[in-house]
């Protein structure tokens, strides 16, 4: 069978929205949990694996900066869906505690539920880990008076007592996640809704990133993300993200406007055309 890899280890928000995805197309992948982002888009890339599954940006805590740079520098990927995916975290101890004193998570998570800390954990030593999995782990070993913030799937795995449930900040905390292969192709049941690009303008040249978006205007293009990165070749030099609207019938104009603006920078990365899927869960 084909591999799809996810940012692991097991139990993490990322393997449950790669356990969704696979169910959504009909368990076709066998699951491979990495270590790291970088590793898993490299995997794909070297042709170790047939595709991944991976975080690109979170409502609350902003773009995934290492799959930005990654996707930039070190790999020759397309997109060929993005998934939405409602972020829920939950308190799990293992057992009955009597007093928290700790509490172990991933620092996104942490961030997502600072508000339901603060309230009913003020004095709790705040501990952060790699992933909520791990956090899941090190309260299952033993941890005295700790309680982790993870997934329910790490509950599950670990065979911790779920103390509350849902008790992110925001009930709109969702991740965008993309699947990713070597192949130009979009695998959603609906017309592709979307196109990622990435460039390299003239910084130099006062009006560069004007002229860029002009040029979507002129055809009449919706941008729907757009983000500048450092490009690794010194201070002030910025490459740009652009995610604009698609779809069969804009096919020629788009076309039109992603030639324009290829024109007007130093190089430009085209990942595709893929549709959205909003997880039902």
């Amino acid at each position: 069978m084909s591999v799809l890899g996810f940012l692991g280890p097991c139990g993490t928000h990322s393997e449950e929205a790669a356990i969704y995805t696979n169910a959504l197309f009909g368990n076709k992948w066998v699951l491979k949990a990495y270590r790291n982002i970088y590793d898993v888009l490299v995997a794909v890339h070297k042709g170790q694996i047939d595709c991944c599954l991976v975080p690109v940006e979170n409502s609350i805590e902003g773009s995934v900066r290492i799959t930005l740079d990654t996707l930039a520098h070190d790999v020759d990927l397309k997109v060929n869906m993005e998934l939405v995916w409602k972020v829920h975290n939950q308190l799990m101890a293992k057992g009955k505690v009597k007093k928290i004193t700790k509490l172990i998570s991933h620092p996104q998570a942490l961030a997502q539920c600072r508000g339901y800390i603060n309230k009913n954990y003020p004095e709790a030593e705040l501990i952060e880990v790699s992933s909520t999995a791990h956090a899941a782990e090190l309260v299952a070993s033993g941890m005295e008076n700790a309680a982790a913030i993870a997934s329910r799937r790490s509950a599950e795995i670990y065979k911790l007592t779920l103390l509350d449930k849902d008790i992110q900040d925001n009930c709109d905390n969702v991740t965008r996640f993309i699947f990713l292969s070597k192949r130009e192709e979009y695998i959603g049941r609906q017309d592709p809704e979307k196109v990622m690009l990435i460039c390299q303008m003239d910084g130099s040249k006062a009006g560069s990133l004007c002229a860029v978006l002009a040029e979507f205007a002129k055809y009449n293009i919706n941008m729907t993300h757009i983000e500048s990165r450092p490009n690794r070749r010194g201070l002030g030099n910025y490459m740009f993200f652009f995610e604009v609207e698609a779809s069969p019938a804009s096919k020629e104009h788009l076309e039109c406007a992603i030639a324009a603006v290829k024109n007007k920078c130093f190089w430009l990365k085209d990942m595709g055309w893929f549709t959205v899927v909003k997880a039902d869960k």
